[in-house]
């Protein structure tokens, strides 16, 4: 009893055995001992947080940021014990920071749920109670029996029972599991194909046995027990007996089956990684330097606590006369006063921990992200798709990639194939306009077309039109193959035109489609006898074997009895494991032609036949039954008699097929070669495949020596063979090399070889996988990401089964392709073309980390030079921990006074412009593996805070320090004054230090440059020109005015600033003349004609209109920019407006990051 009640509340596993049994519509045995088994339900769940979970798990990854959890530290602290400022100036600004974030992420996450729900709440057909009820997909329960009608998606993995087809088979395709676009067909157990109705399914007494869920999408074990009349029948599952989630079903119009993994516990879903928090390396850099930052904070706190009790060690300064001790303060112990003065230290220095760097970095973050929907450059417009963010955290990281990952099908390919050309007897043909035309001749040339051929001609289009596995669907409904009517039916009259073709490859519907616009239709099949219609006229073959395609052999052929009684075998396949088993034919002729073929990137298939005599076939029939049958080594057998039966051919010819690649993928995978990024293409794709696509698309170039890892099958076998690998690399140095390597042989390797393996991938410039596994995928990308280099790695795919992958990486993409959403739910970012890549990477990627980087440091030496005079102010008095700032401005300084240019300044600048940077991939170098935030540059800006913050305290000494009177009254400034001068000292040259690193100036900078300052000065008055009634003390009161009404006061603040900032202008000179960076050097290049006048430029919209083009003319005949008048500005506005479509990428440039940038000269 317990045990059951703990397995209802679900605490304990549900199931312990090493398989599961499922019983078909839920028909559990009635005997009243059998307790259901608990399985999980049918919800996908992509999202990170719960309703109930949401607050401790933020609040927690929150608190991993050491800035967070340091101010919680202090603001309890403050609460504690007496400090010298208020618990509300930590507490504030910490519950602010908490709150932003926390919403930011719980809106991402909200959106996630939302995707989840879509899934989710999509409506099914499930039997139930004897009829056929519709409810939510995540309402299917293990053992329930599910419909799906053609074109719908599997919401679960079922066991196939039956389908409309009278031997119960289904095709399918898998291409959002694996990226196959073939058409798959699967098979139900006999005794359960009968039953095509609710009626019959309701009666049907079946279990099924099978594995516990595992992520192998090949591998399924089990067994179905069907009664019929008391006898129970056992049938063997397999892999061909499973529909699995995400797959969708084909040219079949319904099935129906059994629900046996669902949920989390589907194998696409197993697929899937855990959804972990992803940090990018600029955020952890922020973690080391508030590291360093937090032990110079405990280093000045513990020395003014030391120095203060030295200084007090002397009776005059430990209880002066004017600041007597209470006999509470004698009598308390040493050792909790040195601690509470040590905390006070503390709290008084803490501010050179920025708790506002984290509030600025999320808002950079967010409106940031922004930029990546709203440029036009990243919007599909046939799709009608504009790019998306699914997480702004990861923005920088887009400039630090260093290993790019991606899938093939789908993301480099658009999954389209089109047959070019052929070659037939030795003569190349090309199709052009539905008939083929011979090399050298045109379409009106009167022998340029093959109905007036015959021979080996007319039979090369048979062999294409008959080779194959193809299906066809037809539009009409009443066209649907029946089990009892005539197959080749429909074959007639109009509906033939309404054909669609499913082939076992892409490659084969693509040629099967070709010989029917040429004029050899293929018109049906129906497993017996395959019909074509040759010009018109029709022919039936009879299907006698298929000798299907296989790995070893590389190539499939059929056995056929044509209409005269004659037996012949047609093969094709991969020129390898064709060309060397003809005799005759046009041999070196179709060898030559086929290296044409490849060369132009074209996917070569050689087509070949061969005439049996009455004697020869009854040999070759007796040998396939016989190796069919066998029951030992099966295998080997068939392997035999194919290699027996696919020799002496004579060769008709060959053909070349074009995969379509993606707009402008070649240009985009070497724009990245430029950028020092290397690329890896992973796929669940044949060997050959793959690699004719990789050499279409250029990431293997013609000249690269392609080393292969292919087909291993021991561990030894597989060492010996990376040893011999490395060895080549070694010995052939100054080639460049490509390797290929399939699944299985991967596993292998990263079983026991993976440093030899490594050594072999990154002596390669570019690596190919095949024949992948989801997980696979995620383990090739998790090897690089853990390596001792660390570098950042970036995961591209449109599939399902490109989503683990996406979740490993540091970065993942998804592309909004024709394989479903669910790579897109589960990436960081989204976009509709491979080719926008590039765009992403080399100028919003290297934008997003030169302005982070800068606000990080900026932020870090603004705070070094706000405290640090704090600091050398304990030394003048008595280490009283007085304060040198009024409570308002420490409050106000990180809050208003120097927060809006940093903040503005990280969102527009740019130290190139986008086409200089699209058009020079090698500046994506200058800022790879985290350059521009390394030990060297923050050890710079520190540095640079502690000069000016002792320029800007001592500076205001010598002006003040020894009673100097600066007033015509003969009156002296007090402690307040001297403060007030230091701050406002530090205010205008912190502002003034951004000003001299921003390179890209808009309205706004301005805007926010002087405005803050003015803000300053403004807000200084009002607050020391007024006495509040609310404030308890007014420390502040006149001392600003005061202040600025002494001339001296206004040379001292010119001077110290001058001071400051002088150095860091002579150093920017020097170093930009004598060793200039390559960004440097880019920077001084005119950006391209097509860009905008300064006042346009930020008022730009689509197709090129001007939304204030007559103000922009006014403005600049006023200011002197079109000394030609006003004609000359409006026709160079016009020449502007011209987009280019000749640049290298991506010419239309009309984002808003895109803006051209205010020239000092001129605005």
């Amino acid at each position: 009893m317990l045990r059951r009640i703990r397995q209802q509340l679900g605490f304990d596993p549900p199931h312990q055995s090493e398989t599961r049994t499922v019983y078909v519509a839920n028909r559990f045995p009635q005997n009243g001992h059998y307790i259901p088994p608990r399985f999980t339900d049918n919800r996908i769940i992509s999202s990170k947080y719960t309703i109930w979970n949401f607050v401790p798990k933020n609040l927690f990854e929150q608190f991993r940021r050491i800035a967070n959890f340091y101010f919680l530290i202090i603001f309890l602290v403050q609460l504690m014990i007496d400090t010298p400022t208020s618990p509300v100036t930590s507490g504030l600004p910490l519950f602010f920071v908490i709150t932003v974030t926390a919403i930011k992420q719980g809106y991402e996450d909200w959106l996630r749920h939302k995707a989840d729900n879509e899934v989710n709440g999509a409506p099914v057909f499930v039997v139930r109670s004897g009829s056929l009820v519709q409810t939510r997909s995540k309402n299917i329960r293990v053992g329930d029996i599910v419909r799906v009608a053609k074109d719908e998606t599997f919401p679960a993995d079922l066991v196939l029972l039956s389908s409309d087809r009278a031997d119960g088979t289904c095709h399918i395709t898998t291409a959002s599991l694996d990226g196959e676009t073939n058409l798959k067909t699967h098979f139900s157990v006999a005794e359960t194909a009968v039953c095509q109705s609710v009626s019959r399914l309701e009666a049907l007494q079946a279990v099924v046995e099978c594995q516990q869920p595992e992520a192998d999408l090949y591998r399924f074990v089990g067994r179905m027990t069907m009664t019929q009349h008391d006898e129970e029948i056992v049938r063997p599952l397999g892999p061909e007996n499973l529909l699995l989630r995400g797959a969708r079903l084909k040219n079949t119009k319904e099935i129906f089956g059994v629900a046996v993994y669902t949920g989390m516990e589907s194998k696409m879903a197993l697929n899937y990684k855990c959804k972990s928090q992803k940090r990018s390396a600029v955020e952890k850099s922020m973690n080391t330097f508030l590291i360093i930052y937090l032990g110079i904070l405990l280093f000045e706190a513990i020395l003014s606590t030391i120095l203060k009790y030295a200084w007090q060690a002397e009776d005059k300064w430990d209880e002066p006369f004017y600041n007597q001790k209470t006999e509470q303060e004698r009598n308390s112990s040493p050792i909790l006063k040195f601690i509470s003065d040590f905390l006070a230290f503390m709290v008084l220095y803490n501010f050179i921990i920025p708790i506002s760097l984290y509030v600025t970095v999320e808002m950079q973050k967010f409106l940031g992200s922004f930029f990546i929907g709203w440029d036009l450059d990243l919007y599909h417009e046939e799709s009608d798709q504009k790019a998306q963010v699914n997480t702004s955290d990861l923005n920088e990281e887009l400039g630090q990639v260093e290993y790019v990952f991606t899938d093939k099908t789908g993301t480099l390919t658009e999954n389209e194939m089109q047959f070019r050309e052929c070659s037939v007897n030795g003569t190349k043909y090309r199709e052009v306009n539905g008939k083929l035309v011979p090399e050298g001749m045109t379409e009106d040339s009167p022998d340029g077309s093959l109905p007036h051929m015959i021979g080996d001609e007319l039979l090369f289009l048979k062999a294409v039109s008959l080779c194959h596995t193809v299906q066809i669907s037809y539009d009409q409904p009443d066209c649907l193959v029946s089990g009892d009517g005539d197959p080749f039916s429909h074959a007639n009259g109009f509906s033939s035109n309404h054909m669609e073709y499913f082939a076992s490859s892409p490659d084969e519907k693509a040629l099967v489609e070709a010989t029917k616009r040429i004029g050899v239709a293929f018109t049906g099949s129906n497993g017996e006898t395959m019909e074509i219609k040759t010009f018109g006229k029709s022919e039936k073959y009879k299907l006698l074997h298929v000798l299907e395609f296989d790995a070893n052999r590389r190539r499939m052929s059929v056995i056929l009895q044509d209409p005269s009684g004659g037996k012949m075998l047609f093969t094709k396949g991969a020129e390898s494991a064709i060309l060397p088993f003809t005799t005759t034919g046009e041999i070196e002729k179709t060898r030559l032609h086929v290296d044409e073929f490849a060369l132009k990137g074209l996917r070569t298939l050689v087509v070949a036949c061969r005439h049996f005599s009455p004697e020869e076939y009854m040999d070759v029939d007796r040998r396939l039954n016989s190796a069919r049958t066998a029951l030992q080594q099966r295998e080997e057998k068939l392997q035999e008699a194919f290699s027996y039966i696919e020799r002496n051919l004579h060769l008709l010819g060959a053909t070349g097929v074009e995969d379509k690649l993606q707009d402008k993928v070649q240009e985009t995978i070497e724009a990245l070669r430029l950028a020092g990024i290397k690329v890896w293409v992973l796929t669940g794709d044949k060997h050959e495949t793959a690699v004719s696509v990789s050499l279409s698309c250029g990431h293997f170039h013609r000249t690269m020596n392609i080393l292969e890892l292919l087909q291993q099958r021991s561990d030894n076998e597989c060492a010996e063979q990376l040893r011999r690998l490395s060895r080549r690399i070694k010995e052939d140095h100054v080639i460049q090399h490509g390797l290929v390597v399939d699944g299985a042989s991967l596993s292998l390797a990263l079983r026991e070889h993976e440093k030899l393996f490594m050594e072999v991938c990154k002596n390669c410039s570019a690596v190919l996988c095949c024949r992948m596994a989801p997980l696979q995928k995620a383990k090739v990308v998790r090897l690089f990401k853990t390596s001792p280099e660390k570098p950042i790695t970036l995961a591209i795919g449109d599939g399902a089964n490109d989503v683990s992958m996406i979740q490993e990486a540091h970065v993942g993409i998804g592309i909004m392709g024709k394989e479903g959403r669910q790579a897109v739910r589960n990436s960081d970012y989204a976009i509709a073309r491979f080719k926008f890549l590039a765009k992403l990477l080399l100028v919003h990627g290297h934008f997003y980390y030169i302005r982070i980087t800068t606000l990080v440091q900026y932020f870090f030496y603004k705070n070094v030079c706000f405290i640090t005079p704090q600091f050398l102010y304990q030394f003048f008095c008595l280490f009283s921990q007085q304060t040198l700032y009024d409570s308002v401005y420490l409050t106000l300084y990180n809050i208003c006074f120097t927060s809006l240019p940093i903040l503005v300044y990280s969102l527009f600048e740019q130290l190139v412009h986008p086409h200089v940077l699209q058009n020079k991939p090698g500046l994506y170098r200058d800022i790879s593996k985290n350059s521009l935030l390394s030990f060297r540059t923050f050890l710079y800006w520190t540095l640079l805070g502690f000069c000016h913050a002792f320029v800007f305290f001592f500076g205001s000494y010598i002006l003040m320090g020894e009673d100097t009177t600066l007033m015509g009254n003969g009156q002296m400034f007090g402690n307040w004054t001297f403060g007030t001068l230091v701050f406002t000292v530090m205010v205008i040259t912190v502002t003034l230090k951004l000003a001299l690193e921003t390179h890209f100036w808009t309205w706004m900078n301005h805007f926010v440059t002087w405005g803050s300052i003015a803000f300053y000065f403004i807000f200084s008055l009002f607050y020391g020109g007024i006495i509040w009634p609310f404030l308890h003390t007014q420390d502040m009161y006149f001392v600003f005015v005061q202040l600025l009404s002494s001339g001296s006061a206004w040379f001292a603040i010119i001077i110290i600033v001058i001071t400051c900032l002088f150095p860091d202008v002579v150093k920017k000179v020097f170093y930009r003349h004598l060793q200039p960076t390559s960004t440097q050097k880019s920077q001084s290049l005119s950006a391209p004609a097509q860009t905008l006048s300064c006042v346009e430029s930020l008022c730009c919209y689509q197709h090129g209109q001007s939304g204030c083009s007559r103000l922009a003319h006014f403005v600049e005949q006023m200011t002197g920019q079109c000394p030609d008048g006003v004609n000359h500005c409006q026709e160079s506005s016009r020449n502007n407006r011209s987009w280019s479509d000749t640049e290298n990428f991506y010419s239309n440039d009309r984002s808003i990051l895109t803006l051209s940038p205010i020239e000092a000269t001129h605005c």
